[in-house]
């Protein structure tokens, strides 16, 4: 397998007394829901670096901001995730909590051009 990249785990844990760390396919996924979960000018010397999903929190769960969602997604991980190929965003209503979307991120590994695949909940105002 090609290298993808080793970094500090995330979120950030202690194993076995050190910080744990990941690598490889393990690695661009924490590094998905680290860019999705970070909103911009939270990173004081990367200020543009997040997907800023944070800012939708109270909207409807709506069709509306479900695209809004996706467009976001789309643009941050477009924007600071050179490891993937994104090919599908998809977010849709959570069957079990109607304040909750789900995403769900299909993208291919660029050196390996293996399919991998990511979900995300959001919590959203009622629909």
């Amino acid at each position: 397998m090609a290298r993808l990249g080793k970094g500090m785990g995330f979120p950030p844990r202690i194993v076995e007394g050190r910080f744990a760390w990941s690598a490889d396919a393990t690695s661009v996924a924490e590094a998905i829901r680290l860019i999705l979960a970070t909103e911009p000018t939270e990173r004081v010397r990367l200020p543009a670096f997040g997907a800023g999903l944070g800012r939708l929190l109270f909207e409807p769960n709506t069709a509306a901001t479900h695209q809004l969602i996706r467009g976001a997604i789309e643009r941050a991980l477009a924007a600071w995730e050179s490891r993937i190929r994104l090919e599908e965003v998809r977010v849709e209503p959570d069957p079990t909590d109607p304040e909750a979307a789900i995403a769900t991120i299909a993208y291919r590994l660029v050196a390996t051009d293996v399919a991998e695949r990511t979900a995300i909940v959001l919590t959203l105002g009622r629909a």
